[in-house]
C-alpha cells in the first residue's frame, strides 16, 4: 500500500523553481527556518515517493534499461540508519568463501592500500567541514539540512580521524596483530599510491608526497605539497583517489563534482567531475577525463592496459535512474556531466544545455544499477578470494539512501574476459542491512586483495576491515 506523503510531490521542477522563493522573498533568507523545522521536514519527506518500477537485474549491464525521469520537489529518502555490528554477527559472504574481521575498532575506514611488504594502510577519514551552498535560494538551504540531516542517519555524521592507520599482520594468521598511526593530521586523507620511496596521498584538497621506509610503522612530518586538488569551501564530493601509471611517471586522481547536476552553476565546477593526469616531477596536470560527476575507484585493466573506474551518477531522476557504472576511461573523453547521462540522454534540468557536448558524450561500459553509490575497486588479476574470481574487477557498493527499494549494501564482482566486463554482476559480500530491524550493520567502500589473494573490504559504519577468503 503506497504511503500517504503529507507534502505535496512537485513534478517537474526546474533550477528556476529551486530559486524561486529567494527571488520572491529575500528576505527569508536571513532568517532560515529552524533545525526542528528541518527535521520535521526530513520526516515528512521519508513518506514521500513511489518505488522501483524496474524488473530486477534491468538496470545492470552493457544496456541498462533506462525508464523515463520521475522528477520531483523532493527526493525519495529511504534512509537504513546505522547502527553498527551486533557481537557475533558478520557480513555474509558467497558460497564457499569465509569471512573474518581483519581489523575493528577503527574510526570511519574508507579506503585502502596494500604496500608491497604486505602491511595494509587504511585512510580513517570523512568529509571535512563545508561552506553552505553557493546559490539556491530558501529551498536550497532547506534541503541541504535535510540532506545532512539523513547522510548522519547513515552514519556520515562522524567527525574526520584526519590519520591514516598502518595494519601488520605478522603471523600471516589472517588478523592484524599491530596497528600504528602511520600519517596523523591530514584533511580529510582518501586515496594512497606508492611509488618507488614516495607514498602520494590525496587529502581533500591537495596531494602530498611523503618518504616511505620499508617496515616503518609511522612516518613523521608534515609532507611535502606536489599539488592542490578542487577544495573548498563547499567541497561537495571530497573523497580524492590515486592511482600511478604503469611506469610511475604519472598520477591520476579523481575529483569529483561540486554539486548534483551543476545547479550551483557551472563557475563552481571548474576542473571537478573529472579524472586529473599529474606529472610526477613537476607537479604539473591535465585534465584526462570529464563529465564524470564521481568518480572514485581507479584500477588497471591487466590485459589491455586501459584506465577503469566507478562513477557515481546523479540524483532526482526517481528510483531507477541514473546508473552508477563502471567505465574504461579514454584519454579525453567526455561522459556527460551535467548535460547528458548514459551518452545522449539530455538532463533538462541543466541550464544552459550544451547540445554541442551532448553530441560527444561517451556511452559508459557496464551499469552498476541506480544509487548504488560505487566506491572500492579492485582487480583481481588471478588471485582472489575464490576460483569464481579470477577474471573481473570487485567493486565495493556503498549503498543507496534515495531509492526504493534499497540497492547496493554489498561487494560485487563484474566478471571479464578479453579485457571486458562479461556477465552479470556477482555477490561477494552481501547482509550488511539488518532483516530484522532494516537497520545498516555496515557499509562497504574501499577494497583490496592483499598479498595472498584474500579480499580485503573497509566497513565504515561497522570500523571494520574485512577479509574474504577460500577455506583451505
Amino acid at each position: 500500500m503506497r504511503r500517504h506523503c503529507p507534502l505535496p510531490c512537485v513534478v517537474s521542477p526546474s533550477r528556476a523553481l529551486w530559486r524561486a522563493p529567494a527571488r520572491r522573498a529575500p528576505h527569508a533568507l536571513q532568517r532560515p527556518p529552524s533545525l526542528l523545522a528541518a527535521a520535521a521536514l526530513a520526516l515528512a519527506l521519508s513518506a514521500c515517493g513511489g518505488a522501483s518500477k524496474l524488473a530486477e537485474g534491468t538496470g545492470t549491464g552493457a544496456q541498462p534499461e533506462l525508464p523515463a525521469p520521475d522528477k520531483s520537489l523532493f527526493p525519495t529518502v529511504n534512509v537504513a540508519e546505522a547502527k553498527g555490528w551486533p557481537p557475533g554477527r558478520t557480513p555474509v559472504p558467497a558460497g564457499g568463501s569465509q569471512v573474518s574481521a581483519f581489523a575493528s575498532g577503527l574510526q570511519h575506514p574508507r579506503w585502502l592500500y596494500v604496500l608491497p611488504n604486505g602491511d595494509v594502510l587504511v585512510a580513517e577519514s570523512n568529509a571535512p567541514p563545508k561552506g553552505e551552498a553557493a546559490s539556491g535560494g530558501l529551498m536550497a538551504w532547506i534541503r541541504g539540512k535535510v540532506m545532512g540531516s539523513m547522510m548522519a542517519k547513515a552514519g556520515a555524521g562522524v567527525p574526520s580521524a584526519n590519520r591514516i592507520t598502518l595494519l601488520r599482520d605478522a603471523d600471516g594468521d589472517g588478523v592484524a596483530d599491530s596497528r600504528s598511526v602511520f600519517i596523523g593530521q591530514l584533511m580529510s586523507p582518501f586515496g594512497m599510491v606508492l611509488v618507488g620511496n614516495d607514498l602520494y596521498v590525496a587529502n581533500a584538497d591537495a596531494v602530498l608526497r611523503f618518504p616511505y621506509t620499508e617496515g616503518a610503522a609511522s612516518i613523521s612530518g608534515a609532507g611535502t605539497k606536489l599539488l592542490d586538488l578542487p577544495g573548498g569551501p563547499i567541497n561537495h564530493h571530497w573523497t580524492k583517489n590515486l592511482i600511478a601509471s604503469r611506469d610511475g611517471s604519472k598520477l591520476y586522481a579523481t575529483v569529483g563534482s561540486n554539486s548534483n547536476v551543476a545547479e550551483g552553476g557551472m563557475a563552481i565546477e571548474e576542473e571537478r567531475a573529472a579524472i586529473w593526469e599529474i606529472d610526477r616531477a613537476s607537479g604539473k596536470h591535465r585534465l584526462f577525463a570529464t563529465g564524470l560527476r564521481n568518480p572514485n575507484g581507479l584500477a588497471w585493466e591487466p590485459t589491455t592496459g586501459a584506465l577503469w573506474t566507478v562513477v557515481n551518477e546523479r540524483d532526482e531522476l526517481g528510483n531507477d535512474l541514473v546508473p552508477d557504472y563502471l567505465t574504461s576511461v579514454k584519454d579525453g573523453g567526455f561522459y556527460g556531466w551535467p548535460y547528458s547521462y548514459w551518452g545522449p540522454n539530455v538532463d533538462d534540468r541543466v541550464e544552459p544545455p550544451r547540445p554541442d557536448l551532448v553530441k560527444r558524450a561517451l556511452r559508459p561500459d557496464y551499469a552498476l544499477g541506480s544509487h548504488v553509490a560505487p566506491l572500492g575497486l579492485a582487480v583481481a588479476e588471478g588471485r582472489s578470494v575464490s576460483g569464481a574470481f579470477l577474471e573481473g574487477m570487485f567493486i565495493g557498493l556503498h549503498g543507496s539512501w534515495n531509492r526504493k527499494p534499497r540497492s547496493g549494501y554489498q561487494v560485487i564482482f563484474v566478471p571479464f574476459s578479453k579485457g571486458r566486463p562479461n556477465g552479470k554482476p556477482m555477490a561477494v559480500l552481501s547482509g550488511f542491512v539488518d532483516p530484522e530491524d532494516d537497520k545498516a550493520m555496515g557499509r562497504p567502500v574501499g577494497v583490496a586483495l592483499d598479498r595472498r589473494g584474500g579480499l580485503l573490504v573497509a566497513d565504515d559504519v561497522g570500523n571494520t576491515v574485512w577479509r574474504v577468503t577460500t577455506p583451505p
